[in-house]
Formats: structure tokens, C-alpha cells, sequence
């Protein structure tokens, strides 16, 4: 883990790489074996580089390896929060039909789908302008500290709402600049519980994908949820030519 320390291709704050918003872009696959659960040395520091010190925040994680930090969005990458079912379909598209996805992690009932900066920004207005988005999300669900305080309970962990199959994209939470978000730790026990990887950054330069191919995931999660099904009747139709006779009646 010292390796990270002194390195001094890390990159500093505002310092990031440009990255483009097409449509579905150049396939960026990698072997599913290669989605690793752990952050590499690259990939940390590519995580410090969003952090006004980078070489602190380093020096930070090197003392705690296995405690979350908190890094600020915008600069490096924006985040999009999405409910876990709706976004692991997500990612079934993006790895499957599509480019593939940048860093991914769960935490606190949800997925954090790392992305371009600027998607933030962009990705609900193209929801709304394409008619697909789900409305704002409860001021609770947008606020950790009113979510534990009140205990408000997550629609889709427990009925099973959230994964698109009702025809509308869920309330996304996009995080961008001015936000913040907890990051799980570079070392993550199995039985460990909190914040985890579920695609850790292995790369200085990590592809993103922009609000583009968000969107296109979106849609194509929604299109192919299929509807919920019709409850079949306990009892067979009644047949309509059959005689009805009165025995209320009694002689």
C-alpha cells in the first residue's frame, strides 16, 4: 500500500481527463474476471486525484485501509444513485449490449454508478425531456441524516418497487459539483458490512460513461422489465348460457 505514497503522477485537483458523451461509444469491455472487488494502486490514486490533497488523502487510506472515505464530486467524476435492483439491471445492459461501465458500488440499499463530470447535470434533464423520468426523490431518500433520524423505509427494498417494471425510470439521486459521497474502502472484508465494490477502479484513467449512454440504460431496463403479471382467478369464468334457477325460495 506505500506504493500509492509516492507517486507523482497522481493527479491533482481539477486536473481530469476529458471524456466524451456519445451514444454508446467504442466498446470499453473488460473480462468479468478482471472486475475486481478491490482498488488497485492505480485506482486509488485516481480516487485521490477528486480530493483537494490527493497525497493526504492517500496517506489517510494507508493508515485505514479498510474504513470508507468521503470525496467530493465534479471535478473527477459525478455519481449516479440509483435503487440496487434497477441498477444492477442497469448494469446488465451496459456490460452486455452496451460499452460497458465505469466504477460501480453499492451502499445503504442503493448503487453508485461512477460517471462523467457534468452527468449530474445533464442526465435528469434528458429524463424529463424523453418522458421517462420517475419525479424527484423524497427529501428523506436526499438527506442521509433525515433518512436515519426519521427511518424512512426504501419502497423498493421491501415491495419490490424501483426496477422499472411499472414503465418509468426510478428517482435517480445525481450527485455533481458541490456534492460529496462515501466511497467504500480500498480493502473490504467478504462478511464485511457498509459501503463495497462492486466494480473498484483498477486504472489512473478509468473510463465513464457520460448521460448518454446513462439514459440509453435507463430506457432499455424499462423496455425490457416485463410487466407485472396479471393475477389468474381462483375460480373458472362463469359460463354465461348455464340456467340460474331461484332456491331461495322453498315450497
Amino acid at each position: 500500500m506505500t506504493a500509492w505514497l509516492p507517486d507523482d503522477t497522481i493527479p491533482h485537483h481539477g486536473e481530469t481527463p476529458h471524456h466524451g458523451v456519445g451514444v454508446l461509444p467504442a466498446p470499453h469491455h473488460r473480462a468479468s474476471a478482471h472486475q475486481t472487488s478491490q482498488v488497485t494502486a492505480a485506482g486509488a490514486a485516481w480516487l485521490a486525484g477528486a480530493a483537494a490533497y490527493p497525497r493526504s488523502t492517500l496517506a489517510q487510506w494507508e493508515a485505514h485501509p479498510s474504513s470508507p472515505g468521503v470525496l467530493p464530486c465534479g471535478s473527477a467524476f459525478d455519481v449516479v444513485n440509483v435503487p440496487t435492483l434497477f441498477g444492477r439491471r442497469m448494469l446488465e445492459h451496459l456490460w452486455s449490449d452496451g460499452p460497458g461501465s465505469g466504477p460501480v458500488a453499492t451502499h445503504r440499499g442503493r448503487m453508485l454508478l461512477f460517471a462523467s463530470p457534468g452527468t449530474a447535470q445533464r442526465l435528469p434533464s434528458l429524463l424529463d425531456w424523453e418522458e421517462w423520468g420517475g419525479g424527484p426523490e423524497p427529501r428523506a431518500a436526499m438527506d442521509p441524516q433525515l433518512r436515519d433520524d426519521e427511518d424512512t423505509a426504501r419502497p423498493e427494498d421491501g415491495d419490490g418497487d424501483g426496477d422499472g417494471s411499472d414503465g418509468k425510470v426510478p428517482p435517480l439521486l445525481c450527485h455533481g459539483t458541490g456534492d460529496a459521497v462515501t466511497v467504500p474502502p480500498l480493502t473490504c472484508a467478504p462478511a464485511a458490512s457498509g459501503p463495497r465494490w462492486v466494480v473498484a477502479p483498477d486504472t489512473r484513467t478509468p473510463w465513464l460513461p457520460g448521460p448518454d449512454v446513462l439514459l440509453w440504460a435507463c430506457v432499455r431496463v424499462t423496455r425490457s422489465t416485463p410487466p407485472a403479471a396479471a393475477r389468474e382467478p381462483i375460480f373458472p369464468p362463469a359460463d354465461q348460457s348455464a340456467k340460474v334457477y331461484d332456491v331461495s325460495r322453498r315450497r
